[in-house]
């Protein structure tokens, strides 16, 4: 037995070495494509994705010798921008950037700036020498609290109406199904429309107009995962037991139907940036000079693109990445919670 260690120790060594310099080779590429001054935009682009599919891969495999083949970069990647990003936006107040939306403060910044990565302006300016950087922050900051918001409302108020439904059933489902098809019938941009034309374009407005979204979907799924519970063995024993309506929806039903709407939850969250995004983009969302990534797309419009493309470039970057995290991680947890809910 003390002959085997080390030889699988020396038989996974190679491998691991080489994935790791892959990565490393990835991020130095990634790093001289997006700072070095003596290429073209193109080229520069075209390097710094090869660094990102070289650290991809070699990091893919290190992972795989280190934690086992189950082990997903895409996860772990799209959790770390997540993650950092989170952290950029509760710290953004006290980071050193320029200037995100007061033009009077902007007189002698560079306009239409391309991004160069480095200096103080990383990511450029737009047309009114406003940072794009500080900007994206900011803009991050008003999409994500927006989006949480009406998750949270949504999850909270349609996950409540779907466990009533699904266990009084009858009319109380009757109800709730036409009430819910109502609002699934009719287009959900011409809902955030018809919405935006009544309500002044406030955070809290805008955030409760994209609630209305989540609810149909989070009262279907708690609804059929408490008509699945409901006659369950721990549900019948507590009904027999005289426990009343109340305490079996919130004892033993609603723990049952609270993974299942999570991971519904998360995936909901990037459906919403995209349609605040949307709101924002037809200037029936959060107005300027108050960024979100919306207006700032907006602000590219015309022959502002072919001229300065970073402008809708560089936002268009941040919501992308934003929502293709929220959907990595949305669909492992669903993975996670729903398999573990079918095998309950």
């Amino acid at each position: 037995m003390s002959e085997i260690a080390p030889r699988t120790r020396t038989a996974l060594a190679p491998p691991v070495v080489v994935a790791t310099a892959l990565a490393v080779a990835g991020l130095v590429l990634l790093v001289f494509g997006a700072t070095t001054p003596v290429l073209i935009a193109p080229a520069k682009a075209a390097i710094a994705l090869l660094g990102i599919g070289l650290f991809l891969n070699g990091a893919s495999r290190v992972g795989k010798a280190l934690a086992g083949p189950g082990f997903d970069v895409l996860f772990w990647a799209s959790a770390a921008w997540l993650v950092l990003l989170a952290l950029a936006i509760v710290f953004v107040d006290w980071l050193p950037l320029g200037e995100d939306r007061d033009v009077a403060a902007t007189v002698t910044e560079p306009v239409f700036g391309i991004p160069t990565f480095t200096g103080t302006h990383p990511l450029g300016t737009n047309g009114s020498g406003l940072d794009l950087l500080a900007r994206s922050l900011y803009g991050a900051r008003s999409s994500l609290l927006i989006s949480l918001t009406a998750v949270v409302v949504g999850t909270i108020v349609g996950g409540l109406i779907g466990i009533v439904a699904g266990y009084f059933r009858k009319a109380v489902d009757r109800v709730v199904g036409m009430a819910t098809n109502s609002l699934l019938a009719v287009p959900p941009l011409i809902l955030l429309i018809a919405l935006a034309t009544v309500l002044e374009p406030r955070l809290r407005n805008v955030a409760l107009s994209l609630s209305l979204l989540t609810i149909p979907g989070m009262v279907r799924l708690s609804r059929a995962t408490t008509v699945a519970y409901a006659n369950r063995e721990f549900v019948t024993a507590a009904r027999a037991m005289g426990a009343k309506r109340s305490r079996i929806m919130a004892r033993e039903l609603l723990p049952n139907v609270l993974l299942p709407i999570m991971s519904l939850a998360v995936v909901m969250i990037s459906v919403l940036i995209v349609a605040e995004a949307s709101l924002s983009f037809l200037g029936l969302g959060i107005q300027p000079p108050e960024p979100t990534w919306g207006n700032m797309i907006a602000e590219g419009e015309g022959d502002v693109f072919e001229a300065h493309p970073h402008i809708v470039l560089v936002p268009g970057a941040f919501l992308f990445l934003t929502v293709f995290a929220f959907n990595i991680v949305g669909e492992k947890a669903r993975q996670r919670w729903d398999s573990r809910s079918v095998k309950l």
